[in-house]
């Protein structure tokens, strides 16, 4: 009796992730449709990992997460990213990009742009969300997409550790 009662608990855990992966998955799909992006199994999983990341992500630590997505793909799919306003590309100085979905709801919201911290002792870069970037005035005319707001050093560790 209790090995039924744990089986029956054990189906319903599970239907209650498998419509929770639906919902979120459902989500992504109106972003990307939003965005005139057709929402493939491999750009949904990309855009997922990106909104999961919790930071910038290059392409090597993409490739690294997933395995299943050979690189020419993820560079089309970041490419497409880019150009329809779904990501951020963030130039650290580091020599390669690294991405960051957007959270605005309009093209490159300033309320999406925040500062990054890039670590030159172990490459590490880290989002700076509570901190704004600063609003520049630029030419009449002019029209800003993109802020990259880059501030290097060291992290907490990597500090204590040439510091001592």
């Amino acid at each position: 009796m209790l090995t039924r009662q744990l089986y029956l608990l054990n189906l319903r855990i599970q239907k209650q992730h498998m419509d929770s992966v639906n919902k979120y998955t459902a989500h992504i799909d109106d972003i990307l449709q939003r965005r005139q992006v057709r929402p493939t199994a491999n750009r949904i999983a990309i855009f997922r990992e990106l909104l999961n990341a919790g930071g910038p992500l290059s392409m090597a630590e993409l490739e690294e997460r997933l395995v299943t997505i050979d690189k020419s793909g993820l560079s089309r799919t970041l490419g497409l990213f880019a150009s329809r306003h779904l990501v951020h590309v963030i130039e650290d100085g580091s020599g390669a990009a690294k991405y960051e979905a957007c959270q605005g709801h309009s093209d490159h919201s300033i309320d999406d742009m925040h500062p990054h911290f890039h670590c030159e002792g172990c490459g590490v870069t880290v989002c700076l969300d509570d901190t704004p970037v600063p609003l520049v005035s630029v030419p009449d005319g002019y029209e800003v997409y993109s802020v990259n707001y880059v501030i290097k050093g060291l992290c907490g560790v990597c500090a204590s550790k040439y510091n001592g």
